[in-house]
């Protein structure tokens, strides 16, 4: 459940090949920066432009004034990129997204038709093909006793060699609003988060997860 080929489909989205090296999605975290840079310089010059040092949008792509896109960076085709954004850089964002008012993005792949729309935290995180993040909902990734993240899979710990890791969301995955995903937290294809829920751990595919933490919380399989 937690592996990149039962998470994603990789047709949809640049660092296909990229991700197809590791086995765990958040394997491709600490080589991200590094990946995005030489992604860019070989972009098609006739899709995209590289408005400044590093920092690649796609010409198809609208990008408000007041936002701002850190290095390295991508915006894919016909992605919004709205008002007061702030991507901080190491960011790679597909086709057909939406980077809403005040989100903040660092060191993420965002597959394409993703939305992140209002008031969003993502860092040190994957999100899969249309998976979509409700207003107020974050990812936190860095642990408040800052040791080495840890996913936990029913019985199984994986031990990450991460301080800062996020959260790994799967295609078709839906967080509700003023949810908060800690650091490590695996949800796999086609959940749904319900609003105010505390999520740590992994999330099992097809499932709804009714509020309060991993421990706790109500996850039902989907009919």
């Amino acid at each position: 459940m937690v592996t990149i080929k039962e998470m994603y489909d990789l047709e949809h989205t640049l660092a296909k090949e990229y991700l197809a090296q590791f086995t765990y999605p958040w394997e491709a975290l600490s080589g991200l920066k590094s990946f995005i840079i030489g992604l860019g310089k070989s972009l098609d010059k006739e899709e995209y432009t590289e408005v400044s040092e590093n920092v690649w949008v796609a010409k198809s792509a609208v990008v408000a004034p007041t936002a701002y896109l850190g290095a390295p960076c991508i915006i894919g085709p016909n992605t919004e990129v709205r008002h007061c954004a702030f991507v901080r850089g190491s960011a790679l964002v597909g086709a057909n997204c939406v980077v809403g008012n005040s989100v903040e993005l660092k060191n993420v792949i965002l597959f394409d038709n993703v939305q992140t729309p209002h008031y969003n935290y993502v860092g040190d995180s994957i999100l899969g093909f249309k998976s979509h993040m409700g207003a107020g909902s974050i990812t936190s990734n860095v642990k408040s006793d800052k040791t080495l993240v840890v996913v936990h899979n029913g019985d199984e710990n994986i031990e990450t060699g991460l301080k800062k890791f996020g959260a790994m969301l799967g295609d078709f995955v839906e967080v509700g609003c003023n949810s908060v995903l800690n650091p490590g937290t695996v949800i796999g294809t086609n959940t749904n988060i319900y609003p105010l829920s505390f999520v740590r751990g992994v999330v099992p595919p097809n499932s709804i997860f009714k509020t309060g933490c991993i421990d706790g919380a109500s996850v039902i399989t989907k009919r």
